[in-house]
C-alpha cells in the first residue's frame, strides 16, 4: 500500500493518473478551464476515442535493441517526436509553469511553442528555453500589436512562428460559463470558497502573483489588456499574406481541418500547417482532428511538413499521428496535467512516460528509428488507411 506521504508524481503512470491527480489539486474554476471543451464536450473525447481506433500490427523477431526518437521538422533535428503545444495563461495550472515548460524544453531538444497570451514574456521563454521557442498569435482586431510582437520575435531570436486560425470566434465553453471564469478574474463567493479549499494551490499563486499575460503588458502599441473574448473574425486570406510578408521566418498555419484550406495555405506559401481542432474547443461539430490528417496529407503531398495535435493521450497515440501522415506531434492538455498534478515534478514524470511508450510502441511495430514509421504499420482492417 502506498505512503500518504509520497510525492504526487510518483503516482503518475499515464496522462490518465495525472488529470485525476490534478482535478483534485486545482479548484475547480482552474481543472475546467484546463479540461473543458466546447458545447457538449464530445469532440474532446472524440479526438482521443478516434486515435484508439487506429490498430497497429505487432511485427516479431526484428533486432529493435537500439532505437532512436529523433524526429526532423521544418530543417530542425528534435530528440524526440513532440513538442509542447501553445497553451494561454498555462501559469493558472500551477504557478511557474511556464519556465517549466521551457527548461523541460531545453531538456529534451524539443520545441515549446510561447502563446502570445503566456504569462511569461516571449523573450524570456526565448531564454529560459535555450532557443527551443516557437511563437504562436492570433489576429485580433488591433493587427499593429501583433506585427510588433513578430517584431518583438524576431529581435529575439524566434525562428518560426504560428498563426493559429481556427478560433475566428470564441466557442461557448459552459463549464467555463458555469464557474464564472474570466479573465481578469472575477471573484465572487463561488470562487472564493473554490480558492479556498484548495490552498496550495491559492497561496502558492498568491506568493507568486496573479498570471498576467506579459506580451500584453509588455506591449508598446496596445493597451496592454487581454481580450480574451474579443473577435478575430476579420482574419482571412488577406491576413495570411500580410503575415508572410512580415515574417521572413518557419510560418506553420494551426488549426487547419480542411484539405482545400490546406493545399490553399500551401500556395500561399506557408511552412507547415498544424491539422487541429482545438483539442475539441472551437467546432464541437467537427469531427475528429486523426480523421482529417491523411486527407490534408493527400492534398499537400508528402514531402510538405504537417504538425497534429487533439487527442493525444499517450506515446502510442503519437506513433499513430505519424502513421496517419504527420511529421510531428504537439502535446497539450496532458502537460497542463501533470504541473496541476505536481508542477516540475509532474512534467517530468510525463514527459518520461511519453518518450517511454513512443519508443516501446516503435519496438512492438518493429522498427527501430521514428523516422520509419508510415501508414504499413497500421492494420487495414481497423482503419480506411490514405496512402501517402
Amino acid at each position: 500500500m502506498m505512503s500518504d506521504n509520497i510525492l504526487p508524481s510518483q503516482k503518475i503512470f499515464s496522462i490518465k493518473d495525472a488529470r485525476e491527480l490534478s482535478r483534485k489539486r486545482l479548484p475547480k474554476l482552474v481543472f475546467d478551464f484546463i479540461d473543458g471543451a466546447s458545447g457538449d464536450e464530445k469532440l474532446a473525447e472524440i479526438n482521443s476515442k478516434a486515435l484508439d481506433q487506429i490498430r497497429l500490427e505487432p511485427k516479431v523477431l526484428r533486432n529493435v535493441e537500439k532505437r532512436s526518437l529523433k524526429k526532423k521538422v521544418l530543417g530542425y533535428e528534435f530528440d524526440f517526436p513532440f513538442g509542447f503545444a501553445p497553451m494561454g495563461m498555462t501559469n493558472l495550472s500551477w504557478p511557474g509553469a511556464d519556465s517549466m515548460l521551457a527548461a523541460e524544453s531545453a531538456r529534451n531538444n524539443i520545441p515549446t511553442c510561447v502563446s502570445m497570451a503566456s504569462t511569461t514574456t516571449l523573450e524570456k521563454m526565448y531564454e529560459l528555453s535555450e532557443g527551443h521557442s516557437w511563437m504562436q498569435l492570433y489576429i485580433f482586431q488591433d493587427e499593429n500589436f501583433v506585427m510588433e510582437l513578430l517584431d518583438r520575435a524576431k529581435n529575439t531570436g524566434y525562428e518560426v512562428a504560428i498563426l493559429t486560425v481556427d478560433v475566428p470566434v470564441l466557442s461557448r465553453r459552459t463549464r467555463d460559463d458555469k464557474n464564472g471564469f474570466s479573465y481578469p478574474f472575477k471573484i465572487g463567493p463561488k470562487q472564493f470558497f473554490d480558492f479556498a479549499t484548495h490552498p496550495t494551490w491559492s497561496i502558492s499563486t498568491l506568493l507568486s502573483g496573479i498570471p498576467k499575460p506579459m506580451n500584453y503588458v509588455t506591449s508598446k502599441s496596445g493597451d496592454g489588456i487581454f481580450k480574451r473574448k474579443e473577435s478575430r473574425g476579420s482574419t482571412d486570406w488577406d491576413t495570411l499574406k500580410r503575415v508572410r510578408d512580415k515574417w521572413k521566418g518557419k510560418l506553420i498555419i494551426k488549426g487547419v481541418m480542411s484539405p482545400d484550406d490546406a493545399k490553399q495555405i500551401k500556395e500561399a506559401g506557408a511552412d507547415a500547417i498544424q491539422v487541429s481542432n482545438h483539442g475539441g474547443r472551437q467546432l464541437d461539430s467537427a469531427t475528429a482532428a486523426i480523421n482529417m490528417l491523411p486527407l490534408i496529407r493527400k492534398s499537400v503531398g508528402g514531402d510538405f511538413p504537417l504538425i497534429f495535435d487533439s487527442g493525444i493521450r499517450s506515446g502510442s497515440d503519437i506513433v499513430r499521428a505519424l502513421a496517419f501522415g504527420a511529421d510531428y506531434a504537439m502535446i497539450g492538455r496532458p502537460v497542463m496535467y501533470a504541473m496541476g498534478a505536481d508542477g516540475r515534478r509532474g512534467l517530468r514524470r510525463i514527459v518520461e512516460i511519453i518518450k517511454e511508450e513512443a519508443s516501446t510502441t516503435l519496438g512492438l511495430v518493429g522498427l527501430n528509428d521514428i523516422n520509419d514509421v508510415t501508414s504499413n504499420i497500421v492494420i487495414d482492417s481497423t482503419v480506411n488507411k490514405v496512402d501517402y
